[in-house]
């Protein structure tokens, strides 16, 4: 079965590729895209990560101008305040990519339910489709088979 498109934040790079970080992500192995700062000097470039997850074959997204105008829809839309800018721009990246599902391990900005109902209306208003939302332990097996019957 062909992985579907998954975009992973900077939080969870953090989590997977910090030695020093207790995660349950750090066992985890995604087909992923993650973005990489463009030519917008407005937009902070995420950081870490990059190269170990470009050894996974992952695509590493750029800031495009599609991305730039969903997260001007988003800041239209009062989504998140201006501070958070680099976290509206993590899901107008996924979004544009037409990725199927974000991972984040942010839940005061991204993995809350009433954001993403947010962030999904100003997507749909902007003719993209809906963005599954999800903390990384809502989507791995840390490498164990689950049972059918789950």
């Amino acid at each position: 079965m062909k992985t579907p498109p998954i975009y992973v934040d900077t939080s969870v790079l953090r989590g997977c590729f910090d030695q020093d970080r207790s995660s349950p992500s750090g066992r985890t192995h995604w087909s992923a895209t993650s973005a990489r700062g463009g030519s917008s000097p407005a937009v902070r470039p995420p950081r870490g990560g990059h190269a170990e997850l470009e050894a996974y074959s992952a695509e590493v997204l750029t800031v495009s101008t599609d991305a730039l105008e969903l997260l001007a829809a988003y800041e239209a839309h009062s989504v998140l305040g201006p501070r958070y800018r680099a976290d509206m721009l993590h899901i107008a990246l996924a979004t544009v990519a037409n990725a199927d599902l974000l991972v984040s391990w942010n839940f005061k900005h991204i993995v809350r339910f009433d954001k993403i109902r947010l962030f999904n209306g100003a997507s749909l208003e902007q003719g993209y489709k809906q963005l599954a939302i999800h903390s990384p332990r809502e989507v791995t097996t840390d490498g164990h088979e689950r049972d059918s019957n789950d």
